[in-house]
């Protein structure tokens, strides 16, 4: 594989239609825009747009959360989503008193809130414009996501003290990159496991960032770390379910280490049987959260594609990516692509991309099979001009008799072991067990229904036939085959030699 070929599976997306509705209805944005509305008439704010606390009640109670007991927690968090959005404008009055803030008592008013420009959008916007204002939001609060304990903060500035991030243990970069990686292998394993309900154990999502790939057996350490992961990674989560990026089940409190008043460690509940996973919280990405950390390792310059993507471009481009697609997804894309355009024209673009004998040719035509198999019967013609083409008439001839079309010449010997040579070799790489063990049963098939398979197959004129007849050798259950096939190798390379 190239190295510059995506390292990331495709997604597929919701519409921008449908993300934008799931924006809006975010718990968090929601109370956002319902606050923005509610300042109408103008709210006093203090240092930075943050609502005052005589404000805070009322507000509160606008969004029917003053019977919650961390009901005013909820509303301070939707004002800042608010003022960081631009849902709400802060008015902060002339120059003279912006310049006396730092003088005023705390809790006093420096401004007004009042409904913003971006609140409009979120009626009369496009979906587009809904997105990019919850992306923004999504930013935020991301980065309070990261942010250090306040408790810990709020003791270092007692009485008098002063701000030591190194005492807190909090380093803002690194906490950032973590935050980011778990995010990237909760979408890379959403992507490997598409389909309802993938959610993901919180250890085993903190364990992809800490556990070695060439560790079979965790240490101690290794384990604790992972355990405090998990903790740090139930925080964050409980942050970020809000804003609609992840749907989150959090750790049982019943399983969280408490200290006793020595310091020790009390022991904590534990699960008694797998049923009981849930308990250690389950995490999945959205819809909502799939389409932002795309869009966020699209700005980093990551290669993140996504199911339609392809639609506009040639048919080379589609036939070159395709083979390491999900077959789902795979499928999805083709017809996408051949939703726009006509069978013949389709048909035509993909069998002139088919053809060539470098390495990833036979992916190709294996590819382009696939997707012909969803062309419309229209495209009989552009199937037909190709059937005398050493490459392509065999795969011509597969889509015709799939369709019991009359009018099929009969293959030529040639062909016939030409074209089980490129079909072994497209699939020769696959790492997929179920496709192994469907190349072991085919080569079996092979020899047993051609005695002298060996003996004609060495001789195609193919560059994947020395590799097919090596493969063949390797997977044959059959001792006498599997030494025929090694030696047919040996022909076919000197004979590729010469």
């Amino acid at each position: 594989m190239s190295a510059d070929r995506p390292t990331l599976p495709p997604v597929r997306l919701h519409s921008e239609a449908e993300l934008a509705r799931d924006a809006l209805s975010a718990p968090l944005m929601a109370r956002a825009a319902k606050l923005a509305r509610w300042a109408e008439r103008g709210v006093p704010v203090g240092v930075g747009g943050e609502i005052l606390q005589e404000s805070l009640g009322a507000a509160t109670a606008h969004l029917g959360l003053d019977g919650d007991e961390d009901g005013v927690a909820y509303t301070a968090e939707a004002w800042q989503l608010a003022v960081d959005t631009g849902l709400v404008d802060i008015d902060e009055g002339d120059e003279e008193a912006g310049e006396d803030a730092a003088d005023l008592p705390d809790g006093a008013a420096v401004g007004t809130a009042t409904p913003g420009e971006e609140l409009g959008l979120l009626t009369s916007g496009s979906p587009q414009d809904i997105l990019d204002i919850w992306l923004g939001g999504m930013e935020t609060v991301l980065a309070d996501a990261v942010a250090p304990d306040l408790s810990d903060i709020a003791d270092q500035l007692a009485d008098g003290g002063e701000l030591d991030l190194d005492a807190i243990d909090w380093n803002p970069e690194e906490e950032a990159e973590l935050l980011d990686g778990i995010l990237g292998n909760l979408y890379l394993l959403t992507a490997l496991n598409e389909g309802p309900d993938q959610d993901v154990p919180l250890p085993a999502l903190a364990a992809s960032m800490i556990v070695p790939d060439d560790m079979d057996e965790p240490t101690d350490d290794i384990l604790e770390e992972v355990s405090a992961a998990m903790m740090r990674l139930d925080d964050q989560f409980r942050v970020l379910e809000p804003i609609g990026l992840v749907a989150y089940t959090p750790v049982d409190e019943a399983l969280i280490e408490e200290l006793d008043e020595d310091g020790e460690t009390v022991r904590a509940a534990e699960p008694q049987d797998e049923e009981d996973v849930s308990r250690y919280g389950l995490v999945r990405l959205t819809p909502l959260g799939i389409y932002a950390v795309r869009a966020r390792m699209l700005d980093a310059g990551v290669q993140a594609p996504a199911v339609g993507d392809l639609t506009d471009k040639g048919a080379d481009v589609l036939l070159d990516a395709l083979p390491d697609y999900p077959e789902t997804l795979a499928q999805a894309e083709s017809e996408q692509w051949l939703a726009a355009r006509t069978p013949a024209d389709a048909a035509r673009d993909l069998l002139a991309a088919a053809r060539g004998d470098d390495e990833r040719a036979p992916l190709r035509r294996l590819a382009a099979q696939q997707t012909l198999s969803l062309v419309a019967p229209d495209a009989e013609p552009a199937l037909r001009e190709v059937l005398d083409d050493r490459q392509l008439g065999g795969l011509s001839r597969v889509w015709l008799a799939e369709r019991a079309l009359p009018g099929i010449p009969e293959p030529s010997q040639d062909m016939i072991f030409w074209l089980t040579v490129d079909t072994i070799a497209a699939q020769l790489d696959s790492e997929d067990e179920d496709t192994a063990a469907e190349l072991r049963d085919l080569v079996q098939g092979l020899t047993d229904q051609h005695s002298g398979f060996f003996d004609a197959a060495w001789r195609v004129d193919h560059p994947a036939t020395a590799d097919v007849l090596e493969a063949m050798g390797r997977l044959h259950p059959d001792k006498k085959a599997a030494k025929e096939a090694r030696k047919a190798a040996f022909k076919a390379r000197s004979r590729q030699g010469d």
